[in-house]
């Protein structure tokens, strides 16, 4: 059996996963770097591997900081261990739901812990291919939220929308539930049903959309010619395969002669930010900023435009709504601030932090918020989002019946 892209990564990480493992249990830092190497023979099995076993009952023998008591720690896991009425309790379970509640109490939706299985799921989904509902759920307002449908997804097919707040899945309340424990849930085999409960509207009504799961393909971007010598670029995701995709279009834009350009972010939840970058690059002049990362210390680092700007010079409308998110918030904000597009639709979702997402060596994945992203002009997408230069807003009735009252605007805007 070939090795999964997370396994391929995962020998790359093993120190990184033993460094969390001795900083949850307080081994702290100088400890960890002086006597590192005694530190993995003790908690080796005889394979050489990490053994958890080795681990747990090492970390019982260290003393501890003051401020935090991790006797108490060890006096739970102590009574679940003894006295939890459905035996046997599974020492890995604990282990991943300790760390798991160590990321979550950050209080940041972006900021996760997937277990292997989990991390494999994200790693499929990023690569476009995968079963289930097809759509972004993240969180608002401390609230689990559609941020978009990916179109003609089983889930966009039966009504959900950007911006519905799904508040039971199944008969699963999602009351404290975190994302990652909602998209586990959501996810299933194809040709399973999942029920969703959501509000949606003002005021706030509920309703139960049932969804049959499917399987998911992706495509990056979709391509078409418009009349008025108009190139039409749809983005479905920012993924590995988006760069390649995009120059592919952009070869047969020019050789069809296209002298306008619309790009259609709408419902694109993001992804890759090297893919934001290199999209944005089409038409931003290379050294040009596209996007600043701040860092918790107040650290500025822009990252500029690579070229080679084809783009640059044809006139270009970008489409975003609610759903746009993230990395389509990156480049909407990139060509507006620097005045090379017409920002036309609703305002943007507003998931502006960078995630840095790290794989350990049994499969399992951080991914952390570690910055928040500026656009050009200083404008903090993850508290402001991007305003459209034209707000039009969505009609879902008119767009069932094959209406676009965007892409008419955009049309519109381009050929007069």
């Amino acid at each position: 059996m070939n090795p999964s892209p997370i396994q391929k990564r995962a020998h790359k990480y093993v120190w990184l996963y033993l460094a969390l493992i001795l900083f949850l249990f307080s081994f702290g830092l100088g400890f960890f770097v002086g006597g590192g190497w005694y530190v993995k023979k003790e908690i080796s099995n005889e394979n050489g591997e990490v053994s958890l076993e080795k681990v747990l009952e090492i970390n019982r023998n260290l003393s501890h900081g003051e401020e935090v008591d991790f006797e108490q720690f060890w006096e739970v896991w102590d009574r679940v261990k003894e006295k939890y009425a459905k035996q046997p309790v599974s020492d890995l379970d604990m282990f991943y739901g300790a760390i798991q509640g160590l990321v979550y109490s950050l209080q940041d939706p972006y900021s996760l812990y997937f277990t292997p299985n989990q991390a494999s799921e994200f790693a499929e989904s990023l690569a476009g291919e995968f079963e289930g509902i097809g759509a972004e759920i993240g969180m608002k307002l401390g609230q689990i939220t559609v941020i978009s449908p990916l179109p003609d997804s089983p889930a966009q097919k039966a009504g959900l929308r950007p911006g519905d707040k799904i508040i039971k899945i199944d008969d699963q309340d999602t009351y404290d539930m975190d994302v990652s424990e909602s998209v586990s849930i959501i996810r299933g085999e194809a040709g399973t049903e999942v029920t969703l409960t959501i509000l949606r509207g003002d005021p706030e009504e509920s309703k139960e959309i049932t969804i049959v799961r499917g399987q998911i393909n992706v495509p990056s971007i979709l391509y078409e010619m418009k009349a008025g010598d108009v190139a039409y670029l749809r983005v479905m995701q920012f993924n590995e395969k988006t760069p390649r995709d995009l120059d592919n279009k952009i070869s047969k834009l020019l050789k069809a002669g296209a002298k306008k350009v619309i790009l259609d972010l709408r419902s694109n939840p993001g992804g890759y930010l090297d893919s934001a970058i290199d999209m944005s690059s089409e038409w931003v002049k290379k050294g040009d900023i596209i996007v600043s990362e701040k860092s918790s210390e107040g650290v500025v680092n822009d990252d500029r435009s690579i070229g080679p700007s084809r783009l640059n010079s044809l006139p270009t409308v970008v489409l975003v709504n609610g759903g746009s998110a993230s990395a389509s918030e990156i480049v909407a904000g990139a060509l507006k601030d620097n005045g090379l597009a017409t920002i036309v639709g609703e305002k943007t979702f507003g998931k502006g932090s960078v995630q840095d997402f790290e794989v350990f060596g049994d499969g399992s994945a951080l991914k952390l918020t570690i910055a928040e992203w500026l656009t050009p002009n200083g404008v903090n997408i993850n508290e402001q989002g991007i305003e459209p230069d034209f707000m039009v807003e969505e009609d879902w009735t008119n767009e069932r019946v094959g209406e676009d009252a965007m892409l008419d605007k955009a049309l519109e805007i381009l050929n007069n």
